[in-house]
Protein backbone atom coordinates (compact mmCIF):
# COMPACT_ATOMS: atom_id res chain seq x y z
CA UNK A 1 0.00 0.00 0.00
CA UNK A 2 2.66 2.38 0.97
CA UNK A 3 5.13 1.03 -1.59
CA UNK A 4 7.76 0.23 1.85
CA UNK A 5 9.65 -2.83 2.68
CA UNK A 6 7.02 -4.95 5.33
CA UNK A 7 9.98 -5.18 7.76
CA UNK A 8 12.52 -2.01 8.70
CA UNK A 9 15.04 -1.86 10.97
CA UNK A 10 14.08 0.79 13.35
CA UNK A 11 16.23 4.18 13.54
CA UNK A 12 14.42 5.78 15.87
CA UNK A 13 16.20 6.77 19.01
CA UNK A 14 14.33 6.08 21.93
CA UNK A 15 16.40 6.27 25.35
CA UNK A 16 16.58 8.64 28.82
CA UNK A 17 15.12 8.44 32.18
CA UNK A 18 12.22 10.48 31.10
CA UNK A 19 11.24 8.23 28.39
CA UNK A 20 12.06 5.05 30.44
CA UNK A 21 9.90 6.60 33.27
CA UNK A 22 6.79 7.42 30.53
CA UNK A 23 6.95 3.71 29.63
CA UNK A 24 6.73 2.45 33.25
CA UNK A 25 4.17 5.19 34.12
CA UNK A 26 1.86 3.79 30.79
CA UNK A 27 2.30 0.27 31.48
CA UNK A 28 0.87 0.70 35.36
CA UNK A 29 -1.82 2.82 33.87
CA UNK A 30 -2.52 -0.02 31.12
CA UNK A 31 -2.27 -2.89 33.69
CA UNK A 32 -4.26 -0.59 36.28
CA UNK A 33 -6.84 -0.14 33.74
CA UNK A 34 -6.85 -3.63 33.08
CA UNK A 35 -7.20 -4.88 36.70
CA UNK A 36 -9.93 -2.40 37.84
CA UNK A 37 -12.28 -3.13 34.72
CA UNK A 38 -11.65 -6.65 35.03
CA UNK A 39 -13.14 -5.88 39.20
CA UNK A 40 -16.04 -4.16 37.87
CA UNK A 41 -16.99 -4.45 34.74
CA UNK A 42 -14.68 -7.37 33.28
CA UNK A 43 -16.98 -7.76 29.44
CA UNK A 44 -15.31 -4.18 28.76
CA UNK A 45 -11.74 -4.88 29.01
CA UNK A 46 -10.92 -5.18 25.59
CA UNK A 47 -12.93 -1.74 25.27
CA UNK A 48 -10.96 0.26 28.05
CA UNK A 49 -8.12 -0.99 27.19
CA UNK A 50 -7.81 -0.11 24.07
CA UNK A 51 -9.08 3.31 24.72
CA UNK A 52 -6.16 3.75 27.11
CA UNK A 53 -3.40 2.92 24.72
CA UNK A 54 -5.02 5.19 22.21
CA UNK A 55 -4.80 7.87 24.81
CA UNK A 56 -1.64 7.19 26.63
CA UNK A 57 -0.18 7.38 23.25
CA UNK A 58 -0.83 10.75 23.15
CA UNK A 59 0.03 11.58 26.49
CA UNK A 60 3.45 9.92 27.20
CA UNK A 61 6.83 11.35 26.07
CA UNK A 62 7.54 7.38 24.79
CA UNK A 63 4.12 7.04 23.03
CA UNK A 64 2.76 4.36 25.11
CA UNK A 65 4.29 0.41 23.91
CA UNK A 66 3.08 -0.46 27.42
CA UNK A 67 4.01 -4.17 26.38
CA UNK A 68 7.00 -6.46 25.60
CA UNK A 69 5.51 -7.41 22.34
CA UNK A 70 5.11 -3.91 20.91
CA UNK A 71 8.46 -2.78 21.91
CA UNK A 72 9.65 -5.53 19.69
CA UNK A 73 7.68 -5.17 17.28
CA UNK A 74 8.28 -0.92 16.92
CA UNK A 75 11.56 -2.51 16.47
CA UNK A 76 11.16 -3.89 12.59
CA UNK A 77 9.35 -0.74 11.90
CA UNK A 78 10.84 2.46 10.75
CA UNK A 79 8.28 4.99 11.56
CA UNK A 80 7.77 7.65 14.63
CA UNK A 81 6.82 4.57 16.23
CA UNK A 82 9.54 2.50 15.84
CA UNK A 83 12.58 2.01 18.58
CA UNK A 84 15.88 1.17 17.54
CA UNK A 85 16.59 -2.57 18.79
CA UNK A 86 19.39 -1.62 20.69
CA UNK A 87 17.05 1.06 23.45
CA UNK A 88 14.50 -1.73 23.40
CA UNK A 89 15.72 -3.74 26.58
CA UNK A 90 15.86 -0.67 28.65
CA UNK A 91 12.20 -0.03 27.42
CA UNK A 92 10.81 -4.22 28.08
CA UNK A 93 12.83 -3.34 31.75
CA UNK A 94 10.48 -0.45 32.19
CA UNK A 95 7.51 -2.16 31.24
CA UNK A 96 8.71 -4.90 33.70
CA UNK A 97 8.68 -2.57 36.44
CA UNK A 98 5.83 -0.73 35.60
CA UNK A 99 3.25 -3.84 35.65
CA UNK A 100 5.07 -5.26 38.98
CA UNK A 101 3.99 -1.72 40.36
CA UNK A 102 0.56 -1.68 39.04
CA UNK A 103 0.16 -5.65 40.00
CA UNK A 104 1.25 -4.89 43.83
CA UNK A 105 -1.00 -1.58 43.49
CA UNK A 106 -4.13 -3.18 42.82
CA UNK A 107 -3.65 -6.48 44.43
CA UNK A 108 -3.55 -3.53 47.69
CA UNK A 109 -6.02 -1.57 46.71
CA UNK A 110 -8.57 -4.11 45.81
CA UNK A 111 -7.85 -6.23 48.38
CA UNK A 112 -9.17 -2.99 50.50
CA UNK A 113 -12.40 -2.43 48.56
CA UNK A 114 -12.93 -6.33 48.75
CA UNK A 115 -12.16 -6.44 52.99
CA UNK A 116 -14.73 -3.15 53.24
CA UNK A 117 -17.21 -4.10 51.27
CA UNK A 118 -16.92 -7.75 53.28
CA UNK A 119 -17.45 -5.67 56.28
CA UNK A 120 -20.03 -3.94 55.53
CA UNK A 121 -22.89 -6.98 53.78
CA UNK A 122 -21.65 -8.61 57.06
Amino acid sequence: MFDENVLQISTKARAGSGLWFAEALATFGLILTIFGTQRWKADMVPVTAGLYIASAYWFTASTSFANPAVTIARCITNTFAGIKPLHAPAFIVAQLLGALAATLFCWFMFAQVSEHANRRSA
